[in-house]
């Protein structure tokens, strides 16, 4: 090992980790309190071990010189191992293999130009690189962005990438947060994603998994125990250290792989998993610290971070110095399953929270969240927490994501468990109402592919994920009948994760092209009529299944929705205020409907009749209505 300083060669960008120092060769930093002897082993090398020095806090570092990006290496603690680099960049054997060198540097970016994106223009687009084309790989997934920006997408949402072991998975039981999965392509081929993502003006974030490690591969706690929690456990696992014993380096650890999916892939954000599931009593809380972070390491681009949280708790997108931590955006599980209700009509676990109907409609759409502190009997304890005074952009909507396609038997679409107008209509909702609308792949063209529930690990472990699928569904009554139990896919079956593959030819093709083009209409509609990207929304309900939405947008532009979820409406005389003339000398004129054939509608029938005031609202539609002169 060479001995020389750490002062005289070029700056660490990282905290921890092999790091290319020019020319020179690489620098190791490695955190393990505890240890006596630590040493890097070469792939290769017949001169045996090349030992670290002792440095600060427990860490161990030390320079050799002649190294390069390529380089494969693992580390020896105490003459035991070797072991995968806890910070590795690379991993191209999987999790129990070598660690690989990689230089951030190297790649040429042409993206120089790139501002970022904010939260109030928004429209999200989750995918699984593995199952959105289908040779699962960065490289295919770039040839399908600039369909994306075609449709009006402007953030795309991946799910986790850190390696993890087998074939095949979600990427929630990753092991190496800094390794992007070497399945999808080598490092570099994220960068060209995210390149070619903002040359065609899109943002790209990242779904992180802060709150557990996976079940194989995860070799941390050999390095040190103290990176998980001896005070918190999570549903998946002991839960990371961040406010006990030697949490500094652990703090350390996530602000940094925060700093460096920004940094090193120019990534526009993080969307952060179970954020419920991060326990930290520390006067800076870590999801506080990892947005401050995202934001420092974008140096003045726009960045998004947002957190899923199930129990609906708003100060996440509250601002720190109004106590809250500073998210820019939070999942709302309400609209979701209020509109899962209102087009199947089940009300099963979690469904049981709601009647699906008009009421429940407006007042998500106007606050957000419907639960802000009612007694939830289901749950036994009070749920969710105020929104007043946020604005509604913070709130982002879906009908699908990768968990509720999922969380059936079959992984069927909202589109194969509804009708077609209620289909037409919920999406119009979606897209057009005050959240930040967000759809999961394939969703825009009404995929005919599943989303499953896959993973490939160990034997022990896949039996384990097999029975915990079986048990989490048994919730819904449906599916806790033992022929339906019997039915539920092996994770580990490889025909499930071809299953879930998505066929981007069937765009346009058939009712899929008719799927298409709703989304594409919808999301025009949005962007060029600033209404529907105002904060300024009313609403009230028509009947039991209808409703109407008033969006009040910049220099008086106003705009209506109208749905209907029921049959057919006849409102005679209209006595809803929201549907008087916007002003003496103009009427409500027809702007858009679901009916019209191109989206496979039954036709757009006389809404408001010459001569009256009475209005009709077509069974299953959605309308949208501006007003024109007189």
């Amino acid at each position: 090992m060479n001995k020389k300083k750490r002062e005289d060669l070029p700056r660490r960008r990282l905290e921890v980790g092999a790091e290319v120092m020019g020319a020179e060769g690489v620098h190791f930093r490695v955190w393990a309190p505890g240890r006596r002897a630590v040493a890097v082993l070469l792939e290769g090398d017949a001169t045996g071990d090349h030992p670290l020095e002792s440095a600060d806090n427990g860490h161990f570092e030390g320079f050799i010189p002649g190294l390069k990006a390529g380089t494969r290496y693992r580390y020896r603690l105490d003459g035991d191992g070797p072991f995968p680099d806890p910070a590795s960049r690379f991993q191209p054997e999987g999790p129990h293999g070598p660690s690989e060198v990689v230089d951030p540097g190297s790649f040429d970016w042409s993206d120089r130009g790139w501002r970022g994106r904010g939260i109030e223009d928004a429209v999200f687009y989750e995918i699984q690189v593995g199952t959105f084309t289908s040779s699962g790989t960065w490289n295919s997934a770039i040839e399908q962005i600039p369909a994306l920006a075609k449709l009006g997408v402007t953030v795309i949402e991946v799910m986790p990438v850190a390696d993890f072991p087998g074939r095949f998975g979600w990427g929630y039981d990753g092991v190496n947060l800094y390794a992007p999965c070497r399945l999808y392509g080598e490092p570099d081929a994220i960068r060209r994603f995210v390149d070619r993502a903002h040359a065609e003006g899109l943002a790209v974030i990242l779904d992180v998994n802060y709150n557990h490690f996976g079940p194989d591969g995860n070799f941390l706690p050999r390095f040190a125990p103290a990176y998980f929690s001896e005070r918190y456990e999570t549903e998946w696992g002991p839960a990371l250290n961040f406010d006990g014993d030697q949490s500094g380096p652990v703090r350390s650890f996530i602000l940094d792989n925060a700093r460096y999916w920004i940094d090193e892939f120019h990534l526009d954000g993080l969307r952060i998993d179970a954020t419920q599931s991060l326990f930290d009593t520390s006067t800076e809380h870590i999801i506080t610290a990892i947005a401050r972070t995202v934001r420092e390491a974008a140096g003045g681009r726009r960045t998004i971070v947002v957190g899923e949280n199930e129990p609906q708790d708003s100060r996440l997108i509250r601002p720190v110095d109004q106590g809250g931590m500073g998210l820019d955006a939070v999942w709302s599980d309400d609209f979701h399953h209020t509109a899962m209700v209102a087009a199947t009509g089940r009300r099963e676990a979690y469904y049981a929270d709601y009647q699906g109907s008009a009421s429940e409609f407006v007042s998500v759409c106007r606050r957000g969240f419907l639960w802000q502190g009612q007694w939830n009997a289901r749950q036994g304890k009070r749920r969710g927490s105020t929104t007043r005074g946020i604005d509604r952009s913070r709130f982002v909507f879906y009908l699908q994501n990768h968990d509720q396609v999922a969380n059936s038997a079959r992984g069927e679409r909202i589109h194969r468990l509804t009708s077609p107008g209620h289909y037409r209509a919920l999406t119009a909702v979606l897209l057009l109402g005050s959240g930040t609308p967000y759809l999961f792949q394939g969703q825009e063209f009404a995929a005919s592919s599943p989303f499953l529930y896959f993973g490939d690990l160990e034997p022990k472990v896949v039996a384990l994920m097999h029975e915990g699928r079986r048990k989490f569904l048994k919730q819904f009554a449906s599916l806790a009948a033992p022929e339906m139990q019997a039915s539920v896919p092996s994770p580990h079956d490889p025909q499930e994760f071809a299953r879930s593959k998505l066929d981007p030819t069937e765009r346009d093709r058939g009712d899929h092209a008719e799927a298409y083009a709703l989304h594409e209409d919808l999301l025009r509609l949005r962007r060029e009529h600033p209404a529907f990207r105002s904060n300024e929304v009313d609403g009230a309900t028509l009947g039991p299944e209808a409703f109407v939405l008033r969006f009040d947008g910049p220099d008086g532009e106003v705009r209506l929705m109208l749905i209907n979820l029921g049959d057919d409406l006849h409102l005679d005389p209209p006595t809803e205020p929201l549907l008087a003339s916007p002003s003496l000398d103009r009427v409500w004129s027809l702007i858009w409907s679901s009916e019209d054939p191109r989206y496979g509608g039954g036709g757009i029938p006389p809404m408001a009749f010459e001569g009256n005031d009475a209005w009709h609202l077509p069974a299953r539609s959605a309308t949208v209505l501006g007003p024109a002169r007189t």
